[in-house]
């Protein structure tokens, strides 16, 4: 049975906490490094893909960005894109210093948000094997466009507070993560309560994020990584997503050069559960086993 052991590395100037798995037997193995989305954390279900990894024969590094859970860093609860995709930098980092990993076998894979911060991870460091990208966030204009009006103003307001509020070094403005429709939050869908909930049952987790963080969320689009060099990929699209419009990562897709998609019949947040998840687990397993086997 594979083991579980916590551990730390230092990103920018605090660091991450992490869950690593290592499967059974000797020999270096190759890793996968899984990231979540959008103020998420990784007991948010991201040990039911890594101990699947794992049985498989692979290492898994699931990590938590700095800010949030029980990672450092301070003010808690920021959501910052650039920062982000410096914690992917820093797990990277550490995972090939670990022992017994294959430093040329490592993959990247990314849920939700995380499944854009993996595209662009890919395509802009060397020597990563393949790239994993779950209901991926590809295009924030798209994600915009199915915010409402009325919502998407309140939630500016609260950006804009929250921006002056950091210019002048005061306590953070924050914004729930998902909200019931019409409510003020950054996902509205009428899944996207109902999912952040089930995701996070058992444990006490802020549902809260910094607000500026949706000033950057449209400017974001991460899919166009797809057009640069960049690892195998594969993309595994909900076809009734309400937060990562599937067409916007089908488009990218399709755009892009050695990039698999497979597409399922669900909701976002249907993924992580019964059916949907034992076949998404599958298909990336093949995937996997295609890339860093070799």
């Amino acid at each position: 049975m594979a083991g579980r052991e916590d551990v730390r590395f230092p990103s920018g100037e605090a660091d991450c906490a992490g869950w690593l798995y290592r499967p059974e037997g000797d020999g270096p193995v190759p890793l996968v490094i899984l990231g979540h989305g959008l103020g998420a954390v990784r007991e948010m279900r991201l040990d039911a893909y890594a101990e699947r990894f794992a049985a498989a024969g692979y290492a898994a590094l699931a990590f938590t960005y700095r800010y949030f859970g029980d990672s450092g860093g301070e003010p808690r609860q920021l959501l910052d894109i650039r920062r982000q995709h410096d914690d992917w930098r820093a797990a990277l980092r550490f995972a090939r210093t670990l022992s017994g990993i294959r430093p040329d076998a490592i993959a990247l894979w990314g849920s939700s948000f995380a499944g854009g911060h993996v595209l662009e991870i890919g395509a802009s460091e060397p020597g990563i094997a393949a790239v994993v990208s779950q209901c991926p966030f590809t295009d924030g204009l798209a994600s915009m466009r199915k915010v409402e009006p009325k919502v998407a103003a309140r939630n500016t307001v609260l950006a804009l507070r929250d921006e002056l509020a950091a210019r002048i070094r005061r306590p953070p403005v924050r914004v729930p993560v998902a909200g019931a429709p019409g409510t003020t939050a950054l996902m509205t869908a009428p899944d996207a309560l109902k999912g952040v909930e089930a995701l996070s049952a058992g444990h006490a987790i802020d549902h809260t994020v910094t607000a500026r963080v949706g000033l950057r969320i449209g400017p974001y689009r991460p899919g166009r990584a797809l057009r640069r060099p960049h690892p195998p990929t594969l993309l595994c699209v909900c076809e009734h997503d309400s937060v990562a419009p599937a067409a916007a990562a089908i488009k990218h897709a399709e755009r892009g050069r050695d990039v698999e998609v497979r597409r399922y019949p669900i909701g976002h947040f249907e993924i992580y559960w019964g059916d949907a998840f034992e076949r998404a687990v599958a298909d990336q397993l093949e995937f996997l086993q295609r890339h860093l086997s070799t």
